[in-house]
């Protein structure tokens, strides 16, 4: 493996695929993470994947800095081609507007929109994840139309719902818990995101999954949350 490595702390390093946003870097990433999988390393903790880097945290009473660098270095890395990387697409429903999107109507007056050609922009793609951070299961996600590009808000939210659906910059997500939040809210999804389930939870999207919204009605919100 050719890539630097560059200590975080006491008992973890970080793996450097690369310097920018990118699909090509994301496989980079999504190939590391798979490679460090199935070496099966003594000591590793977890793994944290980011838009261009791999955290590897481990326990130093199991396997030591030097033993650690020595396994990384030696690692054989197959990288993924864009058409072997993951084409998983995991569809997701969301009620646009009202209550679920409070921010839909300015999103659709900043970019000169009709509320109803953003939901459909934004539900035409299919996105990227390219990391999960700032919560438990928060996917940032890229792909999105530059039509329905809208900056963050100027003060942040003191809570978001869990499930909203938002735009920042170039950028949407999925807040998994209710939280303070400063994304464009346009809409929501009854399906949990994030939950815990023993030591490290349970992750509805990872790092390199695809994302494809659907629309669905305020009724069919309400009976899917009740079945969730």
């Amino acid at each position: 493996m050719n890539y630097p490595i560059l200590p975080c702390g006491d008992c973890a390093v970080t793996v450097q695929v690369g310097y920018e946003i990118s699909e090509e870097t994301n496989r980079k990433v999504v190939s590391l993470m798979r490679a460090l999988a199935e070496a099966a390393i003594p000591g590793l903790r977890e793994l944290v994947p980011s838009y261009s880097a791999v955290c590897v945290h481990y326990d130093p009473e199991q396997i030591s800095y030097e033993q650690l660098l020595e396994r990384l270095n030696d690692l054989e890395i197959k990288e993924l081609s864009s058409e072997s990387a993951s084409q998983k697409i995991v569809e997701i429903p969301v009620c646009y507007g009202g209550e679920y999107g409070p921010d839909l109507a300015f999103v659709a007056e900043h970019n000169g929109l009709s509320p109803e050609e953003v939901v459909a922009i934004h539900s035409g793609g299919t996105y990227l994840v390219y990391m999960l951070g700032f919560l438990p299961g928060f996917a940032y996600m890229g792909g999105m139309d530059e039509r329905i590009a809208t900056p963050r808000l100027a003060s942040p939210r003191a809570r978001i719902p869990a499930g909203s659906v938002g735009i920042a910059g170039g950028q949407t997500g999925i807040y998994p818990l209710a939280s303070p939040g400063g994304w464009q809210l346009i809409g929501r999804t009854p399906v949990k995101m994030f939950a815990m389930e023993g030591e490290t939870g349970r992750f509805a999207l990872s790092a390199g999954d695809r994302v494809k919204f659907v629309p669905i009605s305020e009724e069919q919100y309400r009976e899917m949350e009740g079945e969730v």
